[in-house]
């Protein structure tokens, strides 16, 4: 187990380390992600109220807990319209100020007693055609690990500055992906994807929470991920994390990537072309 969260010391080192109008924004939503991810932890191994958004897709009512927290501290914060998994009724693309939040990224590992999940907070601005990224957190509970960005002043893990790995090869990369809910439906092209990827990969993981593998991707964990039919919620504070850690995101073909488009690569982008090139044939 990980040495336990010094929350005064990751605020007093945002409160130094960001100035000006993100300042409120970073703190804010580094305390709503540690609040909900506490309270997430506390509830784990516990039994738990079950109900199914789909077939395999599990909410809990610590996933509705969770929300609550969040909203209740960021409605105020940066006149921002909230988008969150278990309330918004609207999560398309459209302009606007948003915090875009996943309760608890991971729910199926957090019902079933696996300790991966982590609440998922990011800040951004949608203006025609151009999504920017403004702050975001992922904060990983049973291992007391806060991942959070700010755009222009990096990437971090705790008060430590985190880069992606410098692997430049897909044969030793350790990759990330996961399946989309719809799986049961029609496997055939995730399992053929999959199959291509893993046997020009040193490893593949898939552990069932996109916000966590893609800050694995920020802090050099894994060299890349992929994954298709995400939700807004579940790439949007990652993506910042790994661009500001060095790394790249992109659509299957390389094109301009936002946490709306249905395909996402990350990695550290030394191995970003390779995996487009394996990739790129399953693109809708």
């Amino acid at each position: 187990m990980s040495d336990p969260v010094d929350i005064r010391k990751i605020l007093t080192f945002v409160r130094d380390t960001v100035q000006g109008p993100l300042q409120e924004i970073a703190i804010e939503g580094i305390k709503a992600g540690l609040e909900a991810g506490f309270f997430a932890k506390k509830h784990y191994g516990t039994t738990h109220k079950v109900s199914y958004k789909g077939e395999i897709d599990l909410v809990t009512e610590t996933d509705v807990e969770s929300e609550r927290i969040i909203k209740n501290r960021l409605k105020r914060i940066g006149a921002a319209e909230i988008m969150a998994e278990e309330s918004s009724l609207d999560s398309s693309l459209r302009d606007g100020t948003f915090w875009i939040i996943d309760p608890l990224d991971g729910t199926t590992n957090f019902a079933h007693g696996f300790p991966f999940f982590a609440p998922s907070i990011a800040y951004c601005t949608i203006e025609p055609a151009c999504f920017t990224p403004l702050f975001g957190c992922v904060f990983i509970p049973c291992l007391n690990e806060l991942f959070w960005a700010v755009r222009g002043l990096g990437s971090y893990l705790n008060t430590h500055r985190i880069r992606t790995s410098s692997e430049n090869r897909l044969s030793r990369a350790l990759l990330a992906t996961g399946f989309p809910y719809d799986i049961h439906q029609d496997a055939s092209e995730v399992i053929s994807a999959f199959k291509e990827m893993v046997v020009r990969a040193q490893g593949v993981r898939r552990a069932g929470a996109a916000a966590i593998d893609l800050a694995y991707v920020a802090c050099g964990r894994f060299e890349g991920f992929w994954e298709k039919k995400l939700k807004p919620w579940d790439t949007a504070a990652g993506q910042l994390l790994v661009e500001e850690a060095g790394g790249r995101v992109t659509g299957f073909k390389g094109q301009t990537y936002n946490p709306f488009v249905p395909e996402i690569i990350a990695s550290n982008s030394l191995i970003h072309d390779e995996m487009i090139q394996v990739l790129k044939g399953f693109s809708k």
